[in-house]
């Protein structure tokens, strides 16, 4: 009697450690006002199966975490799953942390909008499972704009009289940021590219002096304000202080800023600038697996991937972030979000002009290279060419290392 009672305890027992799903960390960097709608739908997931449990962790944002992630790997403690900013994947895979998931990837959904999936590939395989994309937008003060009878720039030579017009002794008209992500959104709109069709830098290129050339034109006419990086926070107050009019940023600093005090104007939205053969820049996020996952850890992170592009969650992400929607079929779940701002579907609009910029593995490192060169061409008055060679000197050197 007693030996079957214990035959019949192991076999619960053994049942029961069976039946606990298989758990996988994921460090991710959705802060608010994604923070709690992503992990709500973590909670969706793990409740609607029994397999997989994730646990996610909040990391800050991209920097913070990857550094996080660095340490970890070191001294152990990373986890299965890491939300990645999408320029850094290259590294992560030349560095061998990330593991290939095309296997896992059958029968996906043919509605994906062009261009998005391959944010998450490098040398033709994929390592990124993109969850949150977006595209610049070309913000402006609307109550300047009508007052001065100003259309909306539809090129770039629109927005360099509009700045004239818009120009004052206690104001400028535009707002120039002199880091990569707005330089690169200026080069790509005009047609160009900040890499060759190699992936390695391309600084000199006729449409990236011309780019720079343009911006400082404008700047030495004193028709806009230069900020780098470390003064990226002045210039948004430049713009909600009536300081400056127009300027570049991504899509998801709007619902940060409308949650803000409220705007002493009317905020104009609309597409970015284009020129012959521009492009519109695509950024964000993707998880990645990490080096060590086990293969039923990998089918998890996928299927819980799969899981966030249901159209009705794609849905829900894009109301709370203002991230891109990455599937065709989840738009008309947004009709109700586009007729209640209007402003909304022209800046949506992009998604059909948006491509991936660069996968470059040394990327991390020579754009610090572009950024210097931007400072000394908008703030010391280096010829735009010069300092672009230079860093274009730098670039390469890092490149044949």
């Amino acid at each position: 009697m007693l030996h079957r009672l214990g035959i019949a305890i192991f076999v619960l027992l053994g049942l029961g450690l069976a039946q606990k799903p298989l758990e996988i960390t994921l460090w991710h960097t959705a802060g608010p006002p994604g923070q709690e709608p992503f992990e709500a739908m973590v909670a969706e997931f793990n409740a609607a199966q029994s397999q997989y449990k994730i646990i996610p962790r909040y990391q800050g944002d991209y920097r913070e975490a990857g550094l996080k992630l660095l340490n970890a790997l070191r001294a152990g403690g990373a986890p299965t799953l890491f939300h990645a900013e999408i320029s850094f994947l290259g590294q992560m895979v030349k560095e061998g942390i990330a593991l290939p998931l095309d296997e896992y990837l059958t029968n996906l959904p043919n509605d994906f909008y062009p261009g998005f999936l391959e944010t998450g590939k490098f040398q033709g395989k994929t390592y990124g499972l993109p969850i949150g994309l977006s595209v610049p937008i070309f913000f402006y003060n609307a109550d300047q704009f009508r007052a001065r009878n100003i259309p909306v720039p539809t090129d770039w030579n629109q927005v360099a009289e509009a700045a004239a017009k818009l120009s004052s002794r206690a104001a400028k008209g535009l707002i120039v940021s002199s880091d990569i992500w707005s330089f690169n959104a200026l080069v790509m709109s005009r047609g160009g590219s900040l890499v060759n069709a190699q992936g390695r830098p391309d600084f000199t290129h006729p449409k990236v002096v011309e780019s720079l050339e343009f911006l400082q034109k404008i700047v030495r006419a004193g028709h806009a304000q230069s900020r780098n990086i470390a003064e990226a926070q002045f210039s948004v107050a430049d713009f909600l202080r009536t300081k400056a009019f127009m300027g570049l940023a991504p899509i998801t600093i709007w619902p940060l800023i409308e949650d803000r005090a409220p705007i002493p104007f009317r905020l104009g939205v609309a597409a970015v600038p284009l020129e012959q053969g521009g492009k519109v820049p695509l950024a964000g996020g993707a998880l990645v697996v990490l080096k060590g996952a086990s293969p039923e850890q990998v089918k998890g992170a996928v299927a819980f991937w799969r899981f966030l592009m249901e159209p009705k969650n794609i849905a829900r992400w894009v109301k709370a972030t203002y991230y891109l929607p990455m599937r065709r079929s989840a738009q008309p779940l947004l009709e109700d979000f586009y007729k209640e701002d209007p402003r909304r579907r022209v800046a949506f609009s992009q998604v059909e002009r948006a491509s991936p910029w660069s996968r470059d593995p040394e990327v991390t490192v020579w754009y610090t290279f572009l950024e210097e060169a931007l400072e000394k061409s908008l703030k010391g008055n280096v010829p735009a060419r010069q300092a672009l060679e230079e860093a274009q000197r730098k670039a390469e050197a890092v490149e044949q290392k």
